[in-house]
């Protein structure tokens, strides 16, 4: 393979002076390595199209980086779609757009402010406030709460089967009101005293009577109350979520700004030459692992053989979900199992040519604190891995993928425990327990709807957990028993352990929208 690679990296390097370029000896072997399959016909082909793309990016330097001859590649694999149209991209929670409601005009527009990881004391409670306002309109515009035109007596039937949703100040102002229903974060403010909050104030909730919709009802999530109001108290009869929404209405409220993030100025779900490729391309999948320990002799061994057996059809991308090693300090083992991972793929060509491998880190590997985003695993520990699977991507936890139209949400935490552990109100229905998990995300539109003493995250990115407009797929990398549910539109997947589950993993094809589960055997050799 060196013996082919030599020759090629010559002709690399002397293409590249003759076009004013210079290229340093591992980027002209990545190159190298790209345009390897090729004869020599379509190889100076191919220089001659990725130079001319070189000088069309107008680089400050004439030093060409990996990243340009990446972006140049990539680019010319796009042919056919229009700037900023990827049929594959991972989007870093900390690039994540973010929106406001704009009251008045009733639609979301961008938020250009700058964010910070250590913000201003304002934002802690102005990014609660947001959240608000995101479910506060959505669940004005229900069929139980929007107003309704009476039309020969048609609509006065219908108003007296709606409601009217009622501020913590409206209850406040007055000593008794009947079937109010309240929409507010449900709070401690004293030990053992519950109250339902709003921007307008709170309102001290009686839960001793109360009947609990499906979810789990955990203090830092926002709920619907109702109930009868009598001297500053609120008893409550019935304990809800606010009512979901289909992310086809709630696109409506956004215009065809890009809500997702990457490239694109626009939302790539309106894209006519994404989705053909998306109904044609029939075999592509994409392969989730979580609780991918690499200091386990037995997991290595059974990553190699999906590896071997992948390598005759490589997917789109395998993500891999920590924690990767047992020690949450220990940066030189890390470093040291990154790099017998990258050497497992060895003889793995296809693999490593057409796959992307994409590393989500847990609170419990090294180098970040629990905090929501949380960052990469730095490439400094990946590097050596980074060199032998060049297509390796570090992702933030959580982080969303792009695949032509879908969207596609990856989070890699123990939520289920932290909801039971949480929950006023734990589901009598255990047998649908994995209903209870995704109504609750999906409801709230949000990834972690707890508390922040339970899950804290960073006030500033708080945008990039949200779950608004619903993304197609939620990949949750929770340890406990794998699952999925579909909830308007929206499938829930919860991967499992690949270590607790006998080495089981899941397939997502985007195609058919449809899950597999599989399993790496024994008695593979």
């Amino acid at each position: 393979m060196d013996a082919d690679l030599l020759p090629l990296r010559k002709r690399i390097t002397n293409t590249f002076k003759l076009c004013g370029f210079m290229i340093r000896s591992e980027n002209s072997s990545y190159l190298a390595e790209q345009l390897l399959p090729f004869d020599a016909a379509e190889r100076d082909k191919w220089l001659t199209v990725i130079t001319e793309n070189l000088q069309s990016q107008k680089l400050l330097t004439p030093h060409v980086e990996r990243a340009a001859l990446e972006k140049a590649i990539n680019e010319l694999n796009r042919v056919g779609l229009d700037e900023g149209e990827t049929v594959f991209a991972l989007i870093d929670a900390f690039t994540v757009p973010r929106f406001r409601y704009n009251q008045r005009i009733k639609k979301f527009e961008p938020d250009t402010q700058p964010r910070q990881l250590l913000t201003a004391p304002r934002m802690k409670s102005e990014y609660m406030q947001q959240r608000y306002a995101m479910l506060l309109q959505k669940t004005l515009r229900h069929d139980l709460f929007a107003p309704v035109v009476i039309q020969d007596g048609v609509g006065a039937e219908a108003q007296a089967k709606k409601f009217k949703l009622q501020f913590a100040e409206n209850l406040l102002a007055t000593s008794a009101m009947k079937e109010a229903v309240v929409l507010g974060l449900l709070t401690q403010l004293k030990e053992g005293k519950f109250y339902v909050e709003d921007p307008t104030g709170c309102v001290q909730l009686d839960l001793t009577g109360a009947r609990f919709h499906a979810g789990f009802f955990c203090e830092g999530c926002f709920v619907l109350a109702e109930g009868n109001y009598n001297n500053g108290v609120l008893k409550v009869d019935g304990l809800g979520f606010p009512p979901a929404e289909p992310a086809t209405s709630s696109r409506a409220f956004f215009g065809t700004a890009n809500t997702w993030g990457g490239e694109s100025a626009k939302l790539l779900k309106y894209s006519p030459r994404l989705q053909e490729l998306e109904r044609t391309n029939t075999e592509t999948t994409i392969v989730f692992l979580s609780d991918v320990r690499l200091d386990l002799p037995v997991v290595m061994d059974k990553l190699r053989q999906l590896f071997v057996g992948y390598d005759s059809c490589p997917p789109q991308a395998i993500v891999l979900m920590g924690p990767f090693t047992a020690s949450a300090r220990n940066h030189h083992e890390l470093r040291h199992h990154l790099d017998a991972l990258g050497a497992l793929a060895a003889g793995c060509e296809q693999l490593k040519k057409q796959t992307d491998l994409i590393l989500v880190p847990s609170s419990e590997d090294p180098t970040a604190p629990n905090i929501l985003p949380r960052a990469p695993i730095p490439e400094c520990l990946a590097a050596g891995l980074l060199k032998t699977w060049p297509r390796t991507q570090l992702a933030t936890n959580p982080c969303r993928l792009q695949y032509c139209t879908q969207q596609i949400v990856v989070c890699r935490l123990d939520l289920m425990a932290k909801f039971c552990r949480n929950t006023l109100h734990f589901p009598e229905d255990t047998s649908q327990i994995e209903q209870h998990f995704a109504r609750s995300i999906v409801c709230q539109g949000h990834l972690v709807p707890i508390h922040p003493i339970a899950m804290p995250v960073h006030w500033d990115y708080d945008p990039a957990l949200w779950l608004y407009p619903l993304p197609d797929l939620i990949v949750m990398g929770d340890s406990c028993q794998s699952f999925s549910s579909s909830q308007h539109g929206c499938t829930v997947l919860n991967t499992g352990s690949f270590v607790k589950s006998k080495f089981a993993f899941k397939v997502y094809i985007p195609a058919t929208r449809t899950i597999e589960d599989s399993e790496i055997p024994d008695d593979v050799e």
